[in-house]
């Protein structure tokens, strides 16, 4: 069954084929994957964690259909700028000042949170993180080979890729080069030396705003560092080889900062550098992208202080395709919340079932439902339609062993923790208390039957209350 995914280069559906196919029958082909990882200057907020969710389905999907995955992520922790070209100030710098302490103290706390948040939602980490500031020299060899193929400049701040020396530069955005006023804004502040307004800094010197910069190092052009997007092409090449195999972003990376990437990969090697380009679409709030510049975010821990499971964004987040925007709201995020607490719930009806049956022949179904859950998958991650098909095996008169092992199987897809629901025997103190509020609410003692309520949630259950009596669940 082939697997389709759509790439931004060719805006069309391809089949996925890696430029390594196994040698020998037994071995899996592998797959290089590179996805661009966070800037670590403040809390990654929900907009950013929906890329690294669709990533890591894409992943969780190369998998099993048999690839061996080489996954690798950077931290960039030097060199990204406040705008995505080569205007403002350096966000580590910016945070430093902020947060009172060094680059490194930030990158290093900030890099910590990111890790978290990635096991909050269940995103399987990559093979290898690749921290920007430990591939300085690594950078600086690539900006040389540029500059002897005749593709850089120098000025009094910094040194540049010709963009005009680069055919095809805007292959990737599709853009008109002519239509790229990079830096128009009257507040920011633009290198007049520049010989194109799309000409991205490989090199920043320690001149100008950048006289008192934190983070430097030694290079042929003087005492500096790195551009952030030269940062990316020199981490991809030296840990997957000049060609990856699939490269993916957000939307907004794809005018300015994938488009650099290819510019100065292919100037440098002469080779393609990525063969699939995968990009995921905004979180939305009120028509506005999620973003710090925004000043709108939302951030996993902000999840769990109101009491909302992360994977109930994770959930959210499967419900809609990932090349569509997402609107969020905490509506929405608790519809979704109420929708995996019954998914759970079920599963652990499940499980108590299966305790006291017998396991008899599976049915010919399973087959059946795993083609169709995996040709919605490999239709370029249709995460909606793998959604429903959950729920059709559900509903569907199958044996409940059958159902359990689909729903498993589908789950190293989706992600939602689901081989992680065991039965649970209810304390015998939580009964006690199910008892009382219930007669509270006989009584119509309402305001003893909320605190009732409340007292049993803290012990990690939640009471719903329906026509044959009180039900309880495990409080996700």
């Amino acid at each position: 069954m082939a697997l389709m995914l759509y790439n931004t280069l060719s805006r069309q559906k391809e089949e996925f084929k890696p430029q390594h196919p196994s040698r020998f029958w037994f071995q899996k082909p592998s797959v290089s994957l590179y996805t661009c990882g966070p800037t670590v200057y403040d809390y990654p907020h929900l907009g950013n964690m929906r890329t690294y969710i669709f990533e890591d389905v894409l992943k969780r999907t190369l998998t099993i259909n048999g690839y061996n995955v080489k996954h690798v992520m950077n931290i960039t922790d030097v060199g990204h700028l406040t705008s995505d070209s080569d205007e403002g100030e350096d966000k580590m710098d910016k945070a430093s000042v902020k947060f009172g302490k060094t680059p490194s103290e930030v990158a290093k706390f900030f890099t910590k949170i990111f890790k978290e948040n990635l096991n909050d939602l269940n995103i399987i980490k990559p093979d290898k993180w690749t921290p920007a500031s430990k591939y300085i020299k690594e950078q600086i060899e690539l900006i040389k080979r540029l500059e002897t193929k005749g593709f850089t400049y120098e000025t009094n701040q910094a040194v540049y890729f010709n963009v005009l020396k680069f055919p095809n530069y805007t292959k990737l955005s599709r853009q008109n080069l002519a239509d790229k006023n990079i830096g128009v804004r009257q507040e920011v502040i633009v290198d007049r030396q520049k010989k194109h307004p799309a000409d991205f800094a490989l090199w920043f010197k320690l001149t100008g705003r950048f006289k008192n910069h934190l983070q430097h190092w030694p290079s042929p052009w003087g005492e500096g560092f790195p551009g952030w997007h030269v940062e990316c092409s020199t981490m991809a090449m030296n840990t997957l080889g000049d060609t990856v195999d699939i490269h993916c972003g957000g939307v907004d990376h794809i005018a300015v900062h994938h488009t650099n990437e290819i510019a100065q990969s292919e100037a440098a090697t002469g080779k393609q550098f990525v063969r699939y380009w995968l990009h995921g679409e905004f979180l939305i709030m009120t028509q506005d992208k999620m973003a710090k510049s925004e000043g709108n975010i939302i951030t996993v821990d902000s999840l769990k202080t109101k009491g909302i499971n992360p994977l109930a964004f994770r959930y959210l987040c499967l419900g809609v395709h990932y090349r569509s925007p997402l609107s969020f709201s905490w509506e929405s995020l608790q519809s979704a919340q109420e929708g995996l607490n019954n998914l759970y719930d079920k599963m652990m009806a499940i499980q108590k079932l299966l305790l006291n049956m017998h396991l008899g022949k599976k049915s010919e179904k399973i087959e059946t439902y795993r083609q169709k859950f995996l040709t919605a998958i490999n239709d370029d991650l249709n995460t909606p339609q793998a959604l429903s098909i959950t729920w059709e095996v559900l509903k569907d008169n199958l044996d409940d062993s059958d159902k359990r092992e689909l729903l498993i199987w589908f789950d190293e897809i989706l992600g939602l923790g689901l081989e992680k629901i065991k039965t649970v025997t209810i304390p015998s103190k939580v009964n006690k208390l199910i008892k009382e509020r219930e007669k509270a609410r006989l009584e119509k003692n309402w305001s003893q039957a909320d605190n009732l309520r409340r007292e049993i949630e803290k012990l990690g259950f939640r009471v719903e209350d329906s026509d044959t009596g009180p039900q309880v669940k495990v409080k996700r």
